[in-house]
């Protein structure tokens, strides 16, 4: 009887070691699957060109140049209407994250910095120039200068970079929705995101 019942354990011990070995397994297959479809996720974003804009600006030039000693005045001056198409993106190919299977956390390090690009078109009107002070390269240099940090301010000013940051959110959301769905944690630096609302929060 005590053999038997001694087998009866033996046998009992047997089952439930290879049960648990087998859930062990199980549980690492799983783990890998969820961390290579996080790691999919991230890569399938991507460059993600947010936001176009389009902005106008009237500029008028004007350049004076003093000749023998400033006795006579040579001028130059030129009406430049500017029309420009802007687009702000964000490369999250270049996001930084650290992915912790142990503790099923995908942790979001950096996101990187907005790229604003700017493409104007120039068109140039009423141009007026004196024969001792004829426009050269520099002059549209200057130009093109003056309008792009004139476009700056007025991006800068404007909701263009608002909506990017929107956009920015909600190609982010993906992530949380599943991180979520996965039962893993998304983070934000070290902060825990439990909800879309922290996420709309997040300061970037």
């Amino acid at each position: 009887m005590r053999k038997i019942l001694f087998g009866v354990i033996i046998t009992l011990v047997i089952v439930f070691t290879f049960k648990y070995c087998d859930n062990k397994q199980e549980d690492k297959i799983v783990l890998k699957e969820s961390s290579a479809l996080i790691q999919e996720q991230i890569k399938n974003v991507g460059k993600l060109v947010v936001t176009e804009g389009h902005f106008s600006e009237v500029f008028t030039y004007k350049n004076s140049k003093g000749i023998f000693g400033d006795l006579i005045s040579a001028e130059k001056k030129a009406v430049v209407i500017v029309n420009a198409d802007v687009t702000v993106s964000y490369d999250l190919s270049k996001i930084d994250y650290r992915i912790d299977e142990g503790a099923k956390t995908l942790q979001i390090l950096s996101i990187p910095k907005e790229e604003i690009k700017i493409s104007p078109d120039f068109e140039y009107y009423d141009m007026q120039a004196d024969f001792l002070n004829q426009f050269e390269a520099k002059d549209y240099n200057a130009i093109k200068t003056t309008v792009k940090a004139s476009l700056m301010k007025k991006i800068e000013a404007s909701e263009l970079k608002s909506n990017a940051e929107n956009r920015l959110i909600s190609e982010l959301s993906k992530f949380f929705i599943l991180t979520n769905t996965l039962g893993w944690t998304l983070q934000y630096h070290d902060n825990s995101i439990k909800s879309s609302e922290e996420l709309q929060k997040l300061q970037l």
